[in-house]
């Protein structure tokens, strides 16, 4: 009889519970086209993949928990996935997949702390040395825990353990493409936030403990500091500025013997509609040996140094990258919510040796209406002492929800 005079009250506060907890459901789509003509090859690639990540978020108060399903299909087979073996076509390193992409469970206050455990997205400062590469079908994501602190000026402290990573290549992955590589991974950030702009201090200990992989040769250690921030220069124009230095050298099991310095400046310029940027990257050299120049083996690479994928691994003597991008964006263009069409122009030489590796084009059009967005894509390589001449062209549509 106790019970069930206690049962009522039990009841009536799993429905305040219940109504307390929200849960978001969450979609992301993406069916891409790519086609890959690149010199020295027999077969040119036609890759055409559809990925779909699906989960649900469940929040109360601070806390949440998310959980995120991903799948590729590849619909056809006319390119080299990296694990298929078919390699009289280039790579395009999509093969298809099905995993849990993310599981995790957050903590984060109004006062600007933050703790995140479970396999998450890791995105740092511009994703140079640590990001999820969105780029990719499969995304790379962590097995970690992630300690944040701070709000939008002051103090900002960002560190974060990972154990293991998820890599681009999905769960079939073998090898050199492995499906996820542990160690001993340490990323830390202090910095300091002021209007114009925040300086950072940073570490990246990256312990890529897979003999499989370069024989232990990816794992570094990079200490250096960043400032960036934007500041308006007029009315309608706004000026950003970033600049990068660091300190790469071996870490942990790596058998080599190195140290090379990382180095990149960057201005931005945005007026009305029109974009422009301009902006020079040194990834430093030591002896000239393989492996022994600065190397971003965690970073999104496709956002660095061309479209075209040319320099995923730092060729032995370095790579300096003079670069620049002009666009234009419209709103309410026609049937489009938004309308945009950017050019970006790479030179790219070594840091030792002073020798000319190539040019690259590479042109962006995008249009997004609602939740869609489609854009197309075309990355021209013209090699002059590094890699073949490489013609690349997607065609992409996006959704989420």
């Amino acid at each position: 009889m106790k019970m069930l005079a206690v049962l009522p009250a039990v009841l009536a506060c799993s429905t305040v519970w219940a109504q307390d907890v929200s849960i978001k459901p969450n979609a992301d789509l993406r069916l891409r086209y790519e086609h890959v003509d690149q010199d020295g090859l027999p077969r040119e690639a036609d890759a055409l993949t559809l990925r779909a990540r699906l989960g649900v978020t469940a929040a109360r108060g601070p806390w949440s928990a998310l959980v995120e399903g991903e799948a590729v299909l590849a619909l056809n087979d006319r390119y080299n996935d990296g694990l298929n073996g078919r390699t009289a076509y280039p790579v395009v390193a999509d093969p298809g997949n099905l995993e849990l992409n993310r599981a995790q469970l957050r903590y984060a206050d109004k006062g600007g702390q933050a703790v995140t455990l479970g396999r998450q997205r890791i995105e740092l400062a511009d994703q140079r040395f640590v990001g999820s590469a969105p780029w990719r079908q499969s995304e790379q994501t962590f097995d970690a825990v992630r300690v944040q602190y701070g709000r939008s000026l002051g103090v900002q402290i960002d560190l974060t353990y990972a154990a293991s990573l998820r890599t681009v290549n999905g769960r079939q992955g073998f090898g050199a493409r492995p499906a996820s590589v542990d160690g001993d991974n340490v990323f830390a950030l202090l910095g300091y936030a002021l209007k114009p702009g925040t300086l950072t201090a940073f570490a990246y200990l990256v312990d890529q403990d897979l003999a499989a992989l370069q024989g232990y040769r990816l794992s570094s250690q990079t200490y250096g500091v960043r400032f960036a921030g934007a500041t308006p220069i007029g009315k309608g124009a706004r000026l950003g500025y970033t600049a990068s230095w660091a300190r790469q050298s071996d870490w942990h099991r790596n058998p080599n013997d190195y140290a090379a310095t990382y180095a990149l400046g960057e201005a931005t310029l945005a007026v009305g509609g029109f974009n422009a940027a301009a902006g020079y990257e040194v990834l430093g050299a030591d002896t000239g040996a393989a492996l022994t120049s600065v190397q971003t083996p965690l970073s999104s690479l496709f956002k660095w140094n061309g479209w075209a994928g040319k320099f995923g691994t730092t060729p032995p003597d370095g790579l300096r990258d003079a670069y620049a991008t002009f666009g234009h964006g419209w709103k309410g263009a026609g049937p489009f919510d938004q309308l945009s069409l950017s050019a970006t122009l790479h030179r790219f030489d070594s840091d030792r040796a002073v020798r000319h590796y190539g040019d690259e084009l590479d042109l962006l059009l995008t249009a997004r209406r609602g939740k869609a967005t489609v854009s197309a894509r075309l990355a021209h390589y013209q090699a002059d002492r590094w890699a073949t001449d490489t013609d690349k062209f997607w065609l992409q549509l996006d959704w989420s929800y």
